[in-house]
């Protein structure tokens, strides 16, 4: 049986199905599809943490799932602009739990990921699967993977 590590860049793939079908991203069927016949090693959903009800019981569903969620502070910086971002944290998790598993499954459209998913697969030769929204997925990401699936309708929430 392969074994597999799941890391979601959650606010990546927020803003990506928002913009692109108006629609949330199904966690529930995405685990299923990722995890189909594997072990998991480990899931970790990345997120920002605004303090907010509503996404506490988002973040107690991740949990429910399987995921462990990490969390960092929303930052406003002064001139408007936030900053909450999990690029790093995700890489270094990324290549600390390879080492456990056949395949790391990345759920992001960020390019800046390219580096980490070249390095997984041709240094450590991990099989990488990235799932994202197409048109808002960079192209050196989707060349890296070892496999891109397009996140669509199958992957989405009912509209509400």
């Amino acid at each position: 049986m392969q074994s597999v590590v799941l890391l979601v860049d959650v606010q990546n793939v927020y803003y990506t199905t928002r913009q692109a079908f108006g629609r949330r991203f199904d966690y529930n069927r995405f685990w299923a599809a990722a995890t189909n016949g594997r072990q998991v090693v480990k899931a970790i959903a990345y997120a920002i943490d605004r303090g907010d009800r509503k996404q506490r019981e988002f973040q107690n569903i991740l949990r429910a799932i399987g995921f462990e969620v990490k969390l960092k502070p929303y930052i406003q910086r002064s001139d408007g602009s936030a900053k909450g971002d999990w690029d790093v944290g995700i890489t270094i998790d990324a290549l600390e739990y390879a080492n456990e598993a056949d395949v790391v499954v990345l759920v992001s459209g960020d390019g800046d990921f390219d580096l980490l998913v070249n390095k997984l697969r041709l240094e450590k030769g991990k099989r990488v699967e990235v799932y994202g929204v197409r048109q808002l997925t960079a192209a050196s990401l989707v060349n890296a993977a070892t496999d891109f699936i397009a996140i669509k309708d199958e992957l989405l929430l009912a509209s509400h």
